[in-house]
C-alpha cells in the first residue's frame, strides 16, 4: 500500500474549493488576524493548505477531534464555535435552554479557550451555562450533568491523544455521550451552519448580567467525592490495610486533586504522586503522548514504585477516564502490566464477589462489555449467574443501557467495561470512570493484600478459575485522504472477501455490523446482530478466539482486535502474538 499524496488525486474542482476556502480565511472579517497570519505563513505549501482545508473537521458521533490550528479540518475557536452553534441549535428545538448545558475543559492547549467560546455561544442563544473553573475529569463531566439537571454536556479534551490534538465531546440529558437519534439530529444542525458569520456572538459581562454565564466548582467536587466514597465495599479493610503503598501519576493531566482528595477520604496515607508529571501540562513533555495503555507512560512512575516499593502502580489519561495499572508479582518482585481488559475484569471479580457475599446481586443484575472486550468477561458473568450484555465499541452505549435500564426496569447494571482502559462502578456517571477505577483497584488492593497476595497474584487465581484469555491489538495508522481511502478498500475487501481461515483458526462465525447480519461460515444461516449499524467486522473463530476489525471513530488509524484463550499465561501469550502475525500477513496481501 504505497503513499500516494491525495493532492495528486484530487480533482481540478475539488483542489479549487479548498483553495478557495483557504483564500477564504485568509480575507474575510469573520477571521481574527492571528488566524490570517497563521495562514499566510503557509501561503508557499500546497500539501499544508489542502491538509488543513480539504474537508471540514467532521462533527460526528464522538463530537470533534482533531490537530489544533486554522483551518476547516482544524481546532479552532471557529470550528468549535460551528459546532456549539449546531447544538445550540438543536437544544431549542428540543426546548432545553432553560436547563442549560454543563462545561469541562482538560489540560490541553486551548482547552480553557475553546470551552469558554462554547459557553458565550451557548448564551448568545439564550442557553444557560455552567463552566468549571479549572480543569476537571470526564466522570465529574458526566457526573454534573445529571446533577445539575442540564439537557447537555460539553468536554473539551482529546484524551489520550498527542499534544498536538483537541477535541469536542457531547454529553445528553443522561450523562452519556450522544447516541441515536440525538447524535443525528446534532449532526445535522451543525451541518446547517455553512457560515462562520452566522455564529452569534455576546460578550462575558452581557452574559453574566443575564445570569446565562455560571462558574460552578468545588460544591460539584465534594458531591461527587460524596457519591464515590458510598461505592466502597470494605472501608474496615482499607484501614487496616492504609499502608498501602500507591504510586499514581496523573500524566499532566485532570486526575491530580480527585485521585488524591478520594484516596485521603478513603483513609490512604502512602501515595505517592509522580512530581514531574503531577501539574498540568499540554505539552506533556516527559511522554510521547499521554497514554496509560503505552508502557513508555510508565518510566517515571515505576521508577518511583522501585524506590518506594510500591504495592500498585496507577496511571489516568489526561481526561481521567481510563485508568493504566501495574502490580507485584509477589513470585518475582516486578511490576507486571495490565490490560484494560484484566485491570477491568479484576475489579469486576472483586465488586461481584464481595457483593455476592453480602447478597447484593439482583435476579436482573447485567454485566455490559463491548464486542471487542475480552471473552473472560462472558465467563465470570455466568459465573455470578448474571446477565451479560455486548454493545458497540464505546462507552456511549453502556451508558446508554444505563439509562434503558432506568427506564425499563429489565435490568440492574453491576459493571461496564471496554477494552480500552475504562470501566464503571456503579451508575452515578454514564462514562468511564478512572477517578472511581482508582478508588475501586486501591479496596481491592487492600482486600488482597490482607490476604497476602497481590493484585497481580489475584489476576492469576482469575486465569486459573476461568481460563487463560489474552487480548491484543494490531493498529495501523493511515493519515489524510489517502489514508482514509486505504482504510475504506480494507473494510471492503475483508467485508467483500470473508477468510474461511485466520492463521491456525477456522472462521466460524462472521458478524458484519454494517449490514446487521451474523453468517454462519458452515450452514450458511443468517441471524442478526441486533445492534446499530457500524462499519465493524467481527470474526468467530474456533477454540474461544476471535478477530474484529474497525476504524478508528478518533483517529487515522484501523484497529484490528485479537483475543484467544490458553492453557498458561505463556501459551495464551504464544497463541495471539501468533494469530497477530497471521494476521499481518492477510492485511498485506
Amino acid at each position: 500500500m504505497g503513499y500516494h499524496s491525495p493532492f495528486l488525486r484530487l480533482k481540478k474542482e475539488e483542489k479549487m474549493e479548498y483553495l478557495n476556502e483557504y483564500k477564504k480565511w485568509c480575507t474575510s472579517d469573520a477571521f481574527d488576524e492571528d488566524t490570517k497570519k497563521e495562514l499566510m505563513a503557509i501561503k508557499d505549501d500546497n500539501k499544508e493548505i489542502e491538509d488543513r482545508f480539504y474537508k471540514e473537521l467532521e462533527f460526528g458521533t464522538a463530537g470533534l477531534r482533531g490537530v489544533i490550528g486554522a483551518g476547516t479540518n482544524r481546532m479552532n475557536i471557529y470550528t468549535v464555535g460551528k459546532a456549539t452553534q449546531g447544538l445550540a441549535n438543536y437544544i431549542i428545538k428540543q426546548h432545553g435552554e432553560d436547563r442549560g448545558v454543563v462545561i469541562a475543559f482538560d489540560s490541553r492547549h486551548m482547552s480553557p479557550e475553546f470551552s469558554k467560546e462554547a459557553a458565550l455561544i451557548l448564551n448568545a442563544n439564550g442557553i444557560k451555562t455552567y463552566l468549571f473553573d479549572e480543569l476537571r475529569p470526564v466522570p465529574e463531566l458526566s457526573y454534573s450533568v445529571r446533577e445539575l439537571n442540564c439537557i447537555a454536556g460539553i468536554m473539551i479534551t482529546a484524551s489520550h491523544n498527542p499534544p498536538k490534538y483537541n477535541g469536542y465531546k457531547v454529553y445528553w440529558e443522561d450523562g452519556a455521550q450522544i447516541v441515536p437519534p440525538v447524535d443525528k439530529g446534532i449532526i445535522e444542525e451543525v451541518k446547517k451552519v455553512e457560515d462562520y458569520g452566522s455564529i452569534k456572538k455576546i460578550s462575558q459581562e452581557e452574559a453574566e448580567s443575564k445570569g446565562l454565564f455560571n462558574v460552578v466548582g468545588k460544591e460539584i467536587d465534594d458531591k461527587y467525592m460524596d457519591v464515590l466514597e458510598k461505592l466502597v465495599l470494605n472501608p474496615d479493610v482499607i484501614k487496616k490495610q492504609k499502608d498501602l503503598k500507591i504510586v499514581y501519576t496523573p500524566l499532566h493531566g485532570t486526575g491530580n486533586k480527585p485521585v488524591r482528595t478520594i484516596l485521603k477520604r478513603l483513609g490512604f496515607e502512602n501515595v505517592y504522586v509522580v512530581k514531574e508529571q503531577e501539574l498540568p501540562d499540554g505539552d506533556f513533555p516527559t511522554v510521547d503522548y499521554p497514554n496509560p495503555e503505552d508502557p513508555k507512560a510508565f518510566k517515571l512512575a515505576l521508577d518511583l514504585a522501585k524506590e518506594k516499593d510500591a504495592d500498585i502502580v496507577l496511571a489516568t489519561d489526561p481526561d481521567a477516564d481510563r485508568l493504566g495499572v501495574y502490580a507485584k508479582d509477589s513470585k518475582t518482585g516486578e511490576y507486571k502490566s495490565f490490560t484494560g481488559n484484566m485491570s477491568g475484569l479484576l475489579i469486576a471479580e472483586y465488586e461481584l464477589s464481595q457483593k455476592q457475599e453480602r447478597n447484593m446481586i439482583p435476579s436482573n443484575g447485567v454485566l455490559i462489555k463491548t464486542i471487542v472486550s475480552s471473552n473472560l468477561a462472558d465467563s465470570i458473568a455466568k459465573n455470578y449467574n448474571i446477565g451479560l450484555i455486548e454493545v458497540l465499541t464505546g462507552f456511549k452505549y453502556i451508558g446508554e443501557q444505563i439509562k434503558l435500564f432506568e427506564q425499563t426496569h429489565e435490568h440492574t447494571y453491576l459493571f461496564g467495561f471496554e477494552e480500552s482502559y475504562g470501566c464503571l462502578i456503579g451508575t452515578h456517571a454514564r462514562d468511564k470512570d478512572g477517578i472511581a477505577a482508582v478508588m475501586a483497584l486501591c479496596e481491592a488492593a487492600s482486600y488482597y493484600k490482607d490476604k497476602g497476595l497481590t493484585l497481580w497474584d489475584q489476576m492469576i487465581n482469575i486465569y486459573e478459575k476461568y481460563g487463560y484469555f489474552k487480548e491484543d491489538l494490531l493498529s495501523l495508522t493511515l493519515e489524510g485522504a489517502s489514508g482514509a481511502k486505504q482504510i475504506q478498500e480494507m473494510m471492503d475487501n475483508l467485508r467483500n472477501n470473508v477468510p474461511t481461515k485466520i492463521g491456525d483458526y477456522t472462521v466460524e462465525k462472521f458478524r458484519d455490523y454494517k449490514t446487521g447480519k451474523i453468517i454462519d461460515m458452515k450452514t450458511k444461516e443468517e441471524t442478526v446482530t441486533g445492534l446499530p449499524v457500524s462499519n465493524v467486522l467481527y470474526f468467530d473463530l474456533e477454540n474461544d478466539s476471535w478477530v474484529c476489525v474497525r476504524p478508528s471513530g478518533t483517529e487515522p488509524k484501523i484497529k484490528f482486535y485479537v483475543g484467544v484463550k490458553g492453557t498458561s499465561l505463556k501459551d495464551s501469550e504464544d497463541k495471539v502474538k501468533k494469530l497477530k502475525e497471521d494476521l499481518n500477513e492477510i492485511i498485506k496481501k
